[in-house]
C-alpha cells in the first residue's frame, strides 16, 4: 500500500525569515530562514518551523574562533557533526581534536563533547542530532570537566538544566541573516 499525498507546508514570511507551518514537506534557502542570534555567541539557522522536527533536529552554526557550539554536554541520543567550511576544536571526553572542512564528527549517545570555532575565520558546522530520547526530562546533561572549564564552556556544578549550565550567557534571539554568515 501506498502512502498518501503529503502536502507541502506553508512558508510564512516574519520580520526574522521565513517559517514553516505544518507538517508538510518544504524546501528553505539557509539565507531566508529564521536564524537565532545574539553577539558572542554562535550564529544558528532554524530551519524546523512549526511545529519542528520530532524525529531529528538539524540545525546550521556559524561560529567565529572562540564561540563554542554548545556547553560541553552528553545527550541520550546520538548527534552527528559535519565542519563544511573554516577550522573548529572538538571537545570530547575530555580530549581536544582539530577540525576542518569536511570533518565528520560522530558522537553515539551519551558522548561528552561540544565543538569551538577556531583559525582566523567564521567556521560553518552541520549539526544532525535524534530526538528518540533527547527531549524531556531525561535527555542529557552539563558533566563537571576541567578542559571545557578551561576553554569556558564548562559547568561549576553538573546540571540537566539548560538555563543553569547558560546562565552566564546571553539568549540567543530570533534574527534575519546577516550578509557574511555564509559563504
Amino acid at each position: 500500500m501506498f502512502p498518501s499525498v503529503v502536502p507541502e507546508a506553508r512558508l510564512e514570511r516574519t520580520e526574522h525569515g521565513l517559517v514553516a507551518r505544518g507538517d508538510g514537506w518544504y524546501v528553505v534557502n539557509a539565507r531566508d530562514a529564521v536564524w537565532r542570534h545574539v553577539e558572542g555567541r554562535t550564529s544558528i539557522v532554524d530551519f524546523e518551523g512549526e511545529p519542528g522536527f520530532r524525529q531529528l533536529g538539524i540545525n546550521v552554526s556559524v561560529m567565529r574562533p572562540g564561540e563554542a557550539m554548545a556547553m560541553y554536554h552528553w545527550e541520550a541520543d546520538q548527534e552527528d557533526f559535519l565542519v563544511v567550511a573554516g577550522e573548529a576544536l572538538l571537545l570530547v571526553e575530555g580530549e581536544e581534536r582539530p577540525l576542518g572542512a569536511w570533518d565528520f564528527v560522530h558522537c553515539p549517545a551519551g558522548a561528552r563533547h561540544t565543538i569551538i570555532g577556531a583559525g582566523d575565520g567564521p567556521c560553518i558546522v552541520v549539526a544532525i542530532g535524534a530526538r528518540d530520547r533527547s527531549v524531556g526530562p531525561d535527555w542529557g546533561g552539563y558533566p563537571v570537566d576541567e578542559l571545557a572549564s578551561r576553554h569556558g564552556v564548562g559547568v561549576a556544578e553538573e546540571t540537566d538544566v539548560p538555563a543553569d549550565a547558560y546562565a552566564a550567557f546571553p539568549r540567543r534571539k530570533p534574527a534575519a541573516y546577516e550578509e557574511g554568515w555564509l559563504p
